[in-house]
């Protein structure tokens, strides 16, 4: 009844850490300029999430996402040692 599905990587990527830590730098920016009452700079977080995606992709389609070619898996990872 089991099936073999390949793992995805889970994220495990430097495209898909970078997108996380720039969107999660721009929703603190967010909460804090919300807070403050600075609807300007809460418009500009929602802009900096927005290139968060962008980056991630862009780094994705560079080949530093999950199989990219700049990115190792993890089964070449450890058989190197």
């Amino acid at each position: 009844m089991s099936e073999d599905i390949s793992d995805p990587g889970h994220g495990h990527s430097p495209a898909a850490w970078t997108a996380v830590i720039i969107i999660l730098l721009a929703f603190v920016i967010g909460t804090v300029a919300f807070w403050l009452d600075a609807p300007a700079v809460v418009m500009g977080s929602a802009g900096l999430a927005v290139v968060g995606l962008l980056v991630g992709w862009g780094m994705a389609r560079a080949g530093y996402g999950v199989g990219g070619s700049r990115y190792p898996s993890r089964d070449a990872a450890s058989s190197d040692s």
